[in-house]
């Protein structure tokens, strides 16, 4: 199972679209680790730079994240550089579902926990943990720590469990 922890990037901006994570011109290369150093390249948001990516494993944004063209290539380049969990507000459908298919988490929190989130912990050094049976948040920093209850069906857990698609049908085909 891949790791559901780490360090947190905060994006505040909805909106960030498929070309932002992974731009047009790198979906001819053929392995997902040809597209690592390429994630969020065209992101043009105040104060983001790529150095910020180093050593995160976790996104926090808003509304909409993924919107674009359907490609799975935008997870995978979340993917390659550990970063397995996005926490939005919404994300585009298909893009959502290629996190799913990846083993990866798209968590969906109501836009006022969001905010909350982005009120009280996005200028603070903080992890999150996701409790992948329990389907519950913890995050910390050095002065709080707390629990966040998200939903899942009961089948995208199970293609996170078995690692994606793939590792479900190995086991269950």
């Amino acid at each position: 199972m891949k790791t559901f922890s780490g360090s947190v990037l905060f994006l505040d901006r909805s909106d960030i679209n498929t070309d932002e994570i992974i731009p047009a011109k790198y979906l001819t290369e053929i392995t997902k680790e040809a597209l690592k150093p390429f994630l969020l390249e065209d992101l043009f948001l105040d104060g983001f730079s790529t150095s910020d990516l180093l050593n995160k494993a976790i996104i926090v944004t808003r509304e909409n994240f993924g919107c674009g063209s359907s490609r799975e290539h935008a997870p995978w380049a979340l993917e390659v550089n550990e970063i397995n969990v996005v926490v939005a507000e919404s994300f585009a459908r298909i893009f959502r579902q290629n996190m799913y298919n990846c083993g990866m988490f798209a968590i969906e929190l109501p836009k006022e926990t969001i905010d909350y989130l982005f009120r009280n912990y996005a200028n603070k050094k903080v992890t999150i943990s996701i409790n992948v049976d329990n389907s519950a948040i913890l995050i910390e920093s050095d002065q709080a720590s707390e629990k966040i209850a998200f939903k899942i069906g009961e089948f995208d857990k199970t293609l996170v469990k078995e690692g994606g698609w793939v590792g479900y049908a190995d086991k269950n085909y």
